[in-house]
């Protein structure tokens, strides 16, 4: 698991062209890139395209990220789609490993209705989108067997904390979310799952990208997470 690339829920199109993007895992999503209105055709539409996708003799493996636990709609994500077989579950925001136990037993329930194997549906989660998430990134061993890799983002964290913005002059990222990479990259090992960096958002600098790939794979992460098609060739070069 090299890159991993973010893809609407709601759109068709988006959809179809990540099967061929060349990323590892392609990140179905129920939450940010989809607006409050269409989470239900979201469900649907992701639900189809798994069932259509999983079956293809060479694809990339299919996660879903949620909603965080605290919305209220991780019921209906579930439900919505662990019935067509996708091979894991991104949980957004969360606090701490008893978040990841939490969801496994959702996940569990949903396995045994749908006749899943035992175990089958794999975790990452996303774990420092707010300031109280980074004192837990050391609780993650053995929460569940599900998990299989952390990531963390900068933008919710910054929104939590009030901050200005998140970067240097010269594009690096500025103390807070340097340490909150450090203390992922930590917990990921502890846990012994996969160190996942988070997204590049200028898209269109794959110059940059490829830096930020360099200087993260020297410290010791093994992934990268992308917002569009362009970067998945950039990540996966370099890790």
């Amino acid at each position: 698991m090299r890159s991993l690339l973010f893809v609407p829920g709601d759109s068709e199109k988006k959809l179809e062209k990540g099967l061929t993007s060349g990323a590892d895992v392609l990140l179905i999503d129920l939450e940010d890139s989809v607006a409050a209105g269409a989470k239900a055709a979201a469900r649907t539409i992701t639900s189809a395209f798994i069932a259509k996708a999983r079956v293809l003799a060479a694809r990339p493996k299919l996660y879903v990220r949620i909603n965080a636990l605290e919305t209220g709609l991780v019921e209906a994500d579930l439900d919505g789609v662990m019935a067509a077989a996708p091979d894991g579950i991104m949980l957004p925001k969360s606090e701490a490993g008893t978040d990841i136990t939490r969801l496994d037993a959702k996940i569990a329930v949903r396995e045994a209705t749908f006749d899943l194997a035992d175990g089958s549906t794999r975790i990452i989660a996303i774990a420092t989108e707010t300031a109280g998430a980074l004192f837990g990134l050391g609780s993650y061993r053995g929460a569940s067997r599900r998990l299989v890799g952390l990531a963390w983002g900068g933008e919710d964290l910054s929104a939590d904390l009030g901050a200005l913005g998140t970067k240097e002059e010269g594009g690096g990222w500025t103390a807070p979310y340097r340490l909150a990479r450090s203390l992922n990259l930590f917990g990921a090992v502890a846990a012994g799952v996969t160190p996942i960096d988070t997204v590049y958002t200028n898209f269109r600098d794959l110059e940059g990208l490829e830096a930020e790939c360099r200087l993260t794979a020297r410290d010791g992460y093994t992934a990268k997470m992308a917002i569009h098609p362009a970067q998945v060739e950039v990540i996966n070069r370099v890790y």
